[in-house]
C-alpha cells in the first residue's frame, strides 16, 4: 500500500476541524516533516491564524513514532486534547489505517490524591491532628470546596484539577493533593492501584502523542529521573515562553515560613538534639530575613553564609535521623514522615546550592508586602542546560507566533543554547555540541499593512523611571475617545495601569475594566461583550487576550517593556554578556522587550476582518538606535508617527463598526 502524502493527510485534518487550508500551514507541515525525517531541529514562526497546531500534529502523527507536545498554557493543552487531537486522529484514521492514541500528562500535584482525600493531611503539631473535612464547617468556603471535592472524587475519571468546574481555592486543593516528593509511591500506598497520577503516567506510556507543559518538560530535563515516556520527537508550542518557564523550575527559594514549617513537621520524627539544631538554625535565618533589603547579593554576606551552612547541616542531620517516630500516637506515620522529609529536603537543597556560591547562579533577596522576605537563587542562564538536555537524541521543533526578533531567529536561538543559524565546525561539519537547526517563517494569513497601523507617539517626552506622565495620559485619552472605546491597554506596571484607569474613568464616558478587579477570564469576557469597553492591565494581558472583532481595535503600550534596572536576574544576565564581550543590552533587555512587544501587538489582528491601531506611547521606538530592532520584531503594520492621521483612522474604523451595528 502506498504511503499517504502529507498534502492528503493535511487536507483531511483541516476538513475535519472545519478550517481552511493555508499556504503557511502547508509550508509549516512540510518543514516539520522534513525535520522529523532528518532527526534535525526546527524553529518555525507561524503567525496567528496559520493553524499551527495542525501544522505540527499532522506530520507528527504521520511519522508514527512517539511525540511529546509541550505547551505553556492550559488553554492550548485543552484545545489540543479536547478538540484538535480527537478530530485529527478521527480524520487521519482511514488514511493512515491506524488510530494514534493521545494522552495528557501533568505534574503530580495537579491530580487529586486519594490517600490525602481519605486519610487526611498530616497536620503541624500546634494545629492539632484533625480531619480537615470534619473541621471545615460546611458553610465556610473551604468546607464547601472540600465536600465538593469528596463528591467529585467518586465521579472523575482523571482526578485532574483542571477538569473540576467550577474550580476550588489553592488552599482547598492543597488538602487533597501531594507533590512528587510527598508521594508515598504507588507500591507503598493503599490507594496505589487507583492513583490518578499513576493512571495518567500509564496512559502517557501507552500513547503515541503525549501533551504536557513546559514546566514538566523542564523537570524531566533537570531532575534526571525520567517523568515523560521516551520519545523520538519533541514539539514545543508557545516556545517564546520556554526559557522563562525553565528558569522558573530551576529557581530555588527559602522563606522563614517554609523553614519553620519544615521544623514543625520534623520535630516529632527525630531526636531532640537534631530537632533543636534545626530550630536554632531556623531562628537565626528568620532573624536575618527580617533585616533583608531587596536586591542581588553579588557576594554572600558572612552572617548569611553562616546561617545557610547551619540550615544545610541541620537539615542533613534531620534527613538522616528521620526513622522511627518518637511519638507512637502519630497517625498515618508513613505520610507524616514523607511530608516532613519533603519539607526538610527542600530546605537542604536550596541552602546547599546558595552556600556553594556557584558563578552560574544568581542570588537575591525579595520582599513582598504580603508574604515578607524570601531568599532566591536562579541560574544565570539556562541555555547550556537546554542545549544539553533538550536537543540530544530526538528531533525538536519549537514554534510560536513570535520567534523571529529583529529580523532573524538568532536571538531566541541563543537563549535556547543554539549557535547562530548555519554555524558549522572547523571542518565544515556541525560541532558535536552545536545542534543543527533551521529557522522558517511561514508568515501569516493576515494582510498586516492593510489591516493595522503601528503608531509611535514621537512627540511625547521619554518616559522616566518615576512619576506620572501627564502628556502620555492626555494622548491615551484622545486615542481611546477617537476609537470609541474598543481599547486594550498594556502597561509596564500595575501602578501605571491603575493610574491610567482612574484618570480616564473621570474623563471619558466609556467603561474601563482594570486587571485585578475581577478574574482574568471574567474581564476578557466582559471586554469582548461590549465594544465600547476598555481593558487595562499588565503582563498576563500582553499574551493572554484573544478577542477578534470590533471589541479590540486599539492596542496601546504605555512604554517599551524593558526589564526593571533593579531586576536581579536580568541585570546579572546583561552584565555576564558584557563581560564576555557581547552587547548585554541588546542580548537581554532588547530581546526581552521585543518578545513582549511582538506578543502585545499580536493582540490586535486575530481574524481576517480585524482592523485597528497598535499605539506605542514611547517615542524611543522611533528615535532610539534600538528602535529599528524592536519595530522589525513586530507584525508588518503600516507605520506612522502622525498623531492626526491616527485619530482620523481610529474614528473611521469606529464609524464603520457602528454602521455595521458592532
Amino acid at each position: 500500500m502506498t504511503k499517504p502524502s502529507l498534502t492528503e493527510l493535511l487536507h483531511a485534518a483541516v476538513a475535519a476541524v472545519g478550517g481552511t487550508e493555508r499556504p503557511g500551514q502547508v509550508a509549516m507541515a512540510e518543514a516539520v516533516a522534513s525535520a522529523i525525517d532528518d532527526s534535525s531541529h526546527l524553529l518555525v514562526q507561524a503567525g496567528t491564524g496559520t493553524g499551527k497546531s495542525l501544522g505540527y500534529l499532522v506530520p507528527a502523527l504521520a511519522h508514527g513514532e512517539r511525540v511529546v507536545v509541550a505547551t505553556a498554557t492550559l488553554a492550548l493543552q485543552r484545545q489540543l486534547v479536547e478538540r484538535d487531537l480527537p478530530r485529527t486522529v478521527e480524520a487521519l484514521h482511514p488514511v493512515l489505517r491506524r488510530r494514534p492514541e493521545f494522552a495528557m500528562l501533568k505534574g503530580r500535584s495537579n491530580y487529586l490524591c486519594l490517600h490525602r482525600l481519605h486519610e487526611g493531611v498530616p497536620q503541624e503539631e500546634e494545629e492539632g491532628l484533625f480531619d480537615p473535612f470534619e473541621a471545615a464547617t460546611p458553610t465556610s468556603k473551604l468546607g464547601t470546596d472540600l465536600l465538593r471535592l469528596r463528591d467529585w472524587s467518586d465521579e472523575t475519571e482523571t482526578g485532574d484539577r483542571d477538569d473540576l468546574t467550577p474550580g476550588v481555592s489553592d488552599r482547598a486543593w492543597s488538602q487533597v493533593s501531594v507533590s512528587s516528593r510527598e508521594c508515598l509511591g504507588a507500591s507503598r500506598c493503599a490507594y496505589g492501584q487507583e492513583c490518578f497520577a499513576e493512571l495518567a503516567k500509564e496512559r502517557a506510556r501507552l500513547a503515541d502523542v503525549v501533551v504536557t507543559n513546559h514546566a514538566l518538560l523542564a523537570i524531566d530535563a533537570i531532575e534526571g529521573a525520567p517523568i515523560l515516556p521516551s520519545h523520538e520527537v519533541l514539539i514545543v508550542d508557545e516556545a517564546h515562553e520556554l526559557v522563562s518557564r525553565v528558569t522558573g523550575v530551576a529557581t530555588g527559594e527559602l522563606t522563614p515560613g517554609q523553614v519553620n514549617r519544615a521544623v514543625r513537621r520534623a520535630a516529632k520524627l527525630v531526636n531532640e538534639k537534631a530537632a533543636d539544631a534545626l530550630q536554632t538554625a531556623a531562628e537565626t535565618f528568620e532573624g536575618l530575613m527580617e533585616l533583608a533589603l531587596p536586591g542581588r547579593l553579588e557576594a554572600i554576606p558572612e552572617d548569611l553564609e553562616y546561617a545557610l551552612a547551619a540550615l544545610r547541616d541541620a537539615s542533613r542531620t534531620v534527613i538522616s535521623a528521620i526513622g522511627a517516630t518518637r511519638d507512637k500516637s502519630v497517625q498515618d506515620e508513613d505520610a507524616v514522615r514523607k511530608q516532613a522529609l519533603a519539607s526538610v529536603e527542600s530546605i537542604h537543597t536550596v541552602a546547599e546550592r546558595i552556600a556553594e556560591r556557584s558563578e552560574y547562579d544568581v542570588v537575591w533577596y525579595e520582599r513582598h508586602d504580603r508574604f515578607g522576605a524570601s531568599l532566591r537563587v536562579a541560574p544565570l542562564s539556562v541555555s547550556g542546560l537546554l542545549r544539553e538536555k533538550l536537543f540530544a537524541d530526538r528531533s525538536v521543533t519549537l514554534t510560536s507566533a513570535t520567534l523571529k526578533l529583529g529580523g532573524d531567529f538568532n536571538g531566541v536561538g541563543a537563549s535556547l543554547g543554539l549557535a547562530p543559524e548555519g554555524t558549522a565546525g572547523v571542518d565544515g561539519t556541525p560541532g558535536a555540541d552545536l545542534p543543527v537547526w533551521k529557522g522558517v517563517d511561514v508568515g501569516s494569513p493576515f494582510d498586516y499593512p492593510k489591516q493595522g497601523i503601528l503608531y509611535v507617539a514621537r512627540h511625547l517626552n521619554n518616559p522616566g523611571r518615576e512619576g506620572t506622565r501627564a502628556d502620555m495620559t492626555d494622548e491615551l485619552a484622545e486615542l481611546v475617545e477617537a476609537a470609541g472605546g474598543r481599547t486594550l491597554g498594556l502597561f509596564s506596571s500595575m501602578r501605571a495601569a491603575r493610574a491610567a484607569a482612574e484618570e480616564l474613568r473621570g474623563r471619558l464616558d466609556v467603561p474601563i475594566l482594570l486587571q485585578g478587579e475581577e478574574t482574568l477570564g471574567e474581564l476578557i469576557k466582559n471586554f469582548a461583550a461590549d465594544p465600547r469597553t476598555c481593558l487595562f492591565g499588565t503582563l498576563s494581558l500582553w499574551q493572554g487576550v484573544d478577542v477578534p472583532g470590533p471589541s479590540c481595535q486599539l492596542v496601546v503600550m504605555d512604554r517599551i517593556p524593558f526589564p526593571r534596572p533593579d531586576d536581579p536576574l536580568m541585570s546579572a544576565r546583561q552584565k555576564a554578556v558584557e563581560e564576555a564581550g557581547g552587547n548585554g543590552f541588546m542580548a537581554v533587555a532588547a530581546t526581552h522587550s521585543a518578545l513582549l512587544m511582538a506578543q502585545g501587538a499580536g493582540r490586535l489582528v486575530r481574524a481576517t476582518g480585524d482592523r485597528g491601531v497598535v499605539a506605542v506611547l514611547d517615542p524611543r521606538l522611533a528615535t532610539a538606535r534600538y528602535g529599528s530592532y524592536l519595530r522589525a520584531s513586530l507584525p508588518d503594520f503600516w507605520y506612522t508617527t502622525d498623531r492626526n492621521q491616527v485619530r482620523r483612522s481610529l474614528a473611521a474604523i469606529d464609524e464603520t463598526a457602528r454602521a455595521e451595528g458592532k
